[in-house]
């Protein structure tokens, strides 16, 4: 009897613990786009940056920063790849389904477009044999054409999975000069976001604990 107990303890402690992180969720966007609806896109007097503008920045923060755990707690194998699959599906149906109605329609179009990268770049990274060489593909990115999306695409979401794996980028590459950047020199913003995320995100862990 006893020997029983102690087999069926053991195997319970053997069983996967269990994540309860919720990464991402429908009111967390949902707020966010109230947030901006109520913001003025327009730079006040003296000010270079709207108040707008500045709360799109941080919302475009909030979502690679919430991606970017779910890699995170992959890379400390408190998830398998199918489960930081998942849940990566889970966030990008939420932040790339749809658009609103009215004036944020084309700024969130614009906030999907740059995060297609973010996206892309986690499940090359998840599914590995990225290459590594950032300065070479960043000349190769620049000297498409901007009809060449998806080759674009492919090029920066490699940059994207190497910055995850802990390359250095994109500061260097982007111009500070530039008044109306391509769709590459957008996703070169995004990765320099991703790799700021990942830094923050050193320390990051979260300790799997029973269901009560």
């Amino acid at each position: 009897m006893c020997t029983d107990m102690a087999k069926k303890a053991k195997a319970k402690q053997a069983e996967p613990m269990k994540l309860f992180y919720i990464f991402y969720n429908q009111e967390r966007w949902d707020n966010w786009l109230t947030t901006l609806e109520g913001a003025d896109f327009e730079p006040a007097e003296g000010e270079e940056v709207s108040e707008g503008e500045q709360m799109l920045y941080s919302f475009t923060e909030d979502i690679t920063l919430s991606v970017l755990k779910i890699i995170r707690l992959y890379q400390n194998d408190r998830l398998t790849k199918e489960e930081a699959t998942a849940k990566l599906d889970d966030v990008e149906l939420i932040v790339m389904t749809g658009l609103p109605a009215g004036e944020l329609e084309d700024i969130i179009g614009s906030l999907q477009l740059s995060l297609l990268v973010l996206f892309t770049a986690c499940r090359k990274y998840l599914e590995g044999g990225f290459d590594k060489d950032i300065k070479t593909l960043v000349k190769k990115g620049r000297a498409l054409d901007e009809e060449e999306l998806e080759e674009a695409l492919e090029v920066a979401a490699n940059i994207g999975a190497a910055v995850i794996d802990g390359a250095t980028c994109c500061a260097k590459y982007i111009k500070d000069d530039m008044e109306n950047p391509g769709l590459f020199d957008e996703w070169l913003i995004e990765i320099e976001t991703m790799s700021n995320a990942m830094k923050s995100l050193a320390k990051f862990d979260e300790v799997p604990g029973e269901t009560s």
